[in-house]
């Protein structure tokens, strides 16, 4: 008689139970790029695939159409009834629409949270990814990939991350929280006075068609970096980065005047660097989603436009602004006088030429420097 193989029929046509089988004799099913991206998901999220939009939406007590309003605020894509969703997306579309049930937050509100959160956070993580995990994931040894090495680096990297992320958005959280309860009213705090000012790169567009895309991108991170360490350390707002140009923000016109004059200072020291232009404007802003908005903010991206290499423009109520904080003088003249030499000024304002401003009517700049 012929012996059986494991599981396999004998030689009457009985089958006999499988035997053990030899590991060794079995080869490893190798991982694909695709089920290691999938292992790294479910390590970060800490759940596995399990529910389709609808089964989410019903697991979490919220109807459909919300649920979907929330995904895509949060800025995923459709998946149709693919099987693709956690604990995790039950959990944060159940705690959203439990807020909603409370009256702590408005349907609408709820909307603007997810997609505030999912537009910053998008870009943090592209970042990390782009700028942090890239360069860690190199292969330690030749034969290794990228992927091999990715999942015990996030998993290593995963706690830190988080509890950091945490203290970061707590504190940002606490500061925000203190310029909205020393607001004056509800008013002020949708409507603000602030000052806004851009910091724009010149001749980008020439340095896009001259430069190596790797070259053009550790220019860009180097004038973002340090634009936004500026910004921070000067006690400002770094809004929002657009490449050759930098969306600041400040509370009063001493601050803002201040960051405009150190980042055409510092920039200028770098021979690697474009010359800037800034220009600041003061005035009501409305703030929606960490951006601002109105006519200032118009203004101030004017007023850059016209400025001239490595100058900083003002509009005239910032001017006015410096001066009646006592931080430069009515007019030059004053500020020869023995009176004037004993209040030691910290910015001269010159006069420029009044010009009209498409949409914003005639604007009379003043260009703005230290005082020596």
């Amino acid at each position: 008689m012929a012996e059986a193989e494991a599981g396999g029929p004998t030689d009457d046509g009985t089958d006999v139970a499988p035997g053990p089988v030899d590991d060794a004799d079995t080869p490893e099913t190798p991982e694909t790029p695709e089920s290691i991206a999938l292992r790294i998901e479910q390590l970060i999220i800490g759940a596995e695939r399990q529910y389709t939009p609808f089964q989410a939406a019903r697991a979490a007590g919220v109807p459909m159409d919300l649920a979907a309003r929330l995904w895509r605020a949060m800025g995923f894509p459709d998946i149709g009834q693919a099987r693709a969703l956690t604990e995790a997306d039950v959990l944060a579309l159940r705690r959203l629409a439990g807020m909603v049930e409370a009256g702590l937050l408005s349907e609408s509100m709820a909307i603007q949270v997810a997609r505030s959160t999912g537009q910053t956070t998008a870009r943090l993580a592209d970042w990390q990814i782009d700028s942090f995990l890239e360069g860690l994931t190199e292969p330690p040894e030749p034969g290794m990939t990228r992927t091999e090495v990715a999942y015990p680096l996030v998993e290593l990297l995963l706690p830190e991350l988080e509890e950091f992320l945490v203290y970061v958005w707590r504190r940002q959280l606490a500061a925000a929280t203190g310029r909205v309860v020393q607001a004056q009213d509800d008013e002020e705090m949708v409507n603000r006075r602030l000052a806004v000012g851009f910091a724009d790169l010149v001749g980008f567009t020439r340095l896009t068609r001259r430069l190596e895309e790797e070259q053009l991108g550790e220019l860009v991170e180097a004038f973002e970096t340090t634009a936004a360490d500026l910004v921070a350390a000067q006690g400002g707002r770094l809004i929002k980065t657009l490449g050759d140009e930098v969306l600041f923000a400040a509370d009063d016109a001493g601050m803002a005047a201040d960051i405009g004059l150190r980042l055409v200072e510092t920039l200028g020291d770098d021979p690697m660097m474009p010359e800037l232009r800034v220009g600041i404007a003061f005035g009501t802003v409305t703030t929606r989603m960490g951006d601002v908005f109105g006519n200032t903010v118009n203004l101030a991206s004017r007023l850059t436009s016209i400025a001239p290499k490595d100058m900083v423009l003002v509009d005239g109520a910032t001017r006015e602004e410096l001066t009646a904080a006592g931080l430069a003088p009515q007019s030059e003249k004053t500020a020869d006088t023995e009176e004037g030499r004993a209040a030691q000024y910290r910015f001269a304002l010159q006069p420029l030429y009044q010009r009209p401003v498409r949409g914003l009517g005639i604007v009379e700049p003043w260009l703005l420097s230290r005082r020596t």
